[in-house]
């Protein structure tokens, strides 16, 4: 049975997914246990794909879940989808893999201090059962200026 954070991000994936077809893109899942990309698109002249790692939350807003590997995850064809699933909206950012890398931030959760006290609290509920005390996250407010940034698709192929 899936767990709630499966169903979370299947949701995330396939609502971006969906934007993409809608936009005139080929995408395509991968398989759940790939390491990476979880959608690979391109366009329907086949001249550009693309891989897409998407990442979803449904609860805590501030801040997306990362692993140690993303911080070296990096190229001009990969593209994080950060999606926030609100009740009243769902909120995409399109942010480009170098960005992301370059913008990962880790914390030790036996090193509170006040200014990730909050940060480290939200990681430990989302993850409910941590096998170390590290956490890598990228936080929102370097996602914003990527908001809806679906173009990013376009000058790539451009």
């Amino acid at each position: 049975m899936a767990t709630k954070q499966q169903l979370t991000g299947m949701t995330g994936l396939y609502l971006v997914a969906a934007e993409l077809s809608r936009r005139g893109f080929i995408a395509s899942p991968t398989s759940r246990s790939a390491q990476g990309a979880d959608l690979l698109i391109t366009d329907c002249e086949c001249c550009a794909a693309f891989s897409i790692q998407v990442k979803t939350n449904a609860s805590s807003f501030g801040f997306w879940l990362m692993g140690e590997k993303n911080k070296y995850m990096r190229a001009p064809s990969f593209v994080y989808a950060l999606v926030n699933l609100r009740k009243d909206r769902t909120e995409f950012f399109l942010v480009p893999s170098a960005i992301v890398a370059d913008g990962i931030r880790r914390t030790q959760s036996k090193k509170k201090s006040a200014d990730d006290a909050d940060i480290i609290a939200d990681a430990l509920a989302e993850a409910k059962a941590a096998k170390n005390n590290t956490w890598y996250w990228f936080d929102y407010k370097d996602a914003v200026s990527y908001a809806n940034n679906w173009q990013i698709f376009n000058e790539r192929t451009a």
